[in-house]
């Protein structure tokens, strides 16, 4: 008989219409690739090198001010900018085709603690956290240039993260990026064929109730591994009523929202007791809805993160997975089950190792 925690098989994602390949049985295969450094030096709560701290020159000569919360500035190597030129070359070609991209590219300083990152904070400091992208988000709703708001965290070298002051991103761009334009493409098809329902109310109904790849929740929010996970302990947080963007959080559900995010990433470090590297991106509303499409999206929070096996051992996405489709080993409801089984207390504030 058929038993999906041993056998290979497929698992769409209806956000992106995507399949995964799921192939339990290859947790067992020993590992001879590379490993990552898992360096456990600890950070000093102020580095006079950095380029984020307060009080600090940044590369392009500016100052940092004597900052004590979270600090928003321009990227001084911004991915877009406004002062570009139009493309004035034809738009129609059907095999080289060309879009000229403005926009504007910030970095949001998390705290100024060099070394605290989410999992370490309190959570009334991540609320800080969510209050700044929520008042960002706002603010690019007045720039003609803007459309859509990617704010996203790199964490870890493993991630490409160039600075280990923790600080996120927000790229805001002209257009709707790939990604973010295909979900919200899947929730207008999923509406039009579900009589208008939500594609994520309806998949967070589903998890609240099975449970069996719910991570933590709350009162307002719930942090599953998605059923189509591909990263081998991706999770995806969800309200549990439809929003569609950060202005929309009542102040319960944004203090929600920053005691999940500070869990969430406590248990990751916990995990394989190490500062856990991932990608973690928040999708939303465009900050200007096509008329007839408002409230179609949903907001959620996606984290991407490369460990596999151990604080050493990655995943990459290579060879099959480049050329035909996303392949994971540990299924979905066994990543949940590790998460669940990890503490919520941080495991540099803990004497009994073990007990995580």
């Amino acid at each position: 008989m058929f038993d999906a925690d041993h056998h290979s098989h497929r698992r769409y994602n209806p956000l992106t219409n995507t399949w995964v390949l799921c192939s339990p049985h290859r947790t067992l295969r020993p590992w001879q690739g590379q490993q990552e450094t898992d360096d456990p030096t600890p950070l000093p709560a102020y580095d006079p090198t950095c380029y984020l701290c307060p009080n600090n020159t940044r590369a392009n000569g500016d100052l940092n001010p004597d900052y004590t919360a979270t600090h928003v500035f321009a990227n001084d190597y911004a991915a877009v900018k406004h002062d570009q030129p139009l493309l004035t070359t034809d738009t129609t070609d059907d095999l080289l085709r060309m879009e000229s991209v403005r926009g504007e590219c910030h970095v949001l300083c998390f705290s100024p603690r060099h070394d605290l990152t989410m999992a370490e904070m309190t959570v009334d400091d991540v609320r800080t956290i969510v209050d700044t992208w929520t008042d960002s988000y706002k603010t690019m709703r007045n720039k003609d240039t803007v459309a859509h708001v990617q704010i996203f965290e790199n964490k870890g070298a493993a991630m490409g993260c160039s600075n280990p002051h923790p600080h996120g991103q927000m790229w805001c761009t002209e257009t709707i990026p790939q990604e973010p334009a295909t979900e919200l493409a899947s929730f207008k098809a999923y509406a039009e064929k579900h009589n208008q329902a939500c594609l994520l109310c309806d998949y967070a109904k589903r998890e609240i109730t099975a449970k069996e790849r719910t991570v933590i929740e709350n009162t307002t929010f719930v942090c599953v591994v998605p059923f189509w996970a591909v990263w081998p302990f991706e999770v995806l947080v969800l309200p549990k009523v439809h929003l569609s963007s950060l202005p929309q959080l009542s102040s319960l559900q944004a203090q929600d929202l920053a005691d999940i995010l500070r869990r969430m990433t406590c248990r990751y470090d916990n995990l394989f007791q190490c500062s856990f590297p991932y990608s973690m991106g928040i999708h939303q509303a465009p900050v200007r809805e096509e008329k007839g499409e408002e409230g179609v999206a949903h907001l959620h929070l996606h984290f991407y993160p490369p460990l596999l096996r151990s604080a050493t051992i990655r995943k990459f996405l290579v060879g099959f997975e480049l050329l035909a489709e996303p392949q994971r080993d540990l299924t979905p409801e066994q990543a949940a089950e590790r998460l669940r089984g990890v503490s919520e207390v941080h495991y540099k504030n803990c004497a009994d190792k073990t007990s995580l």
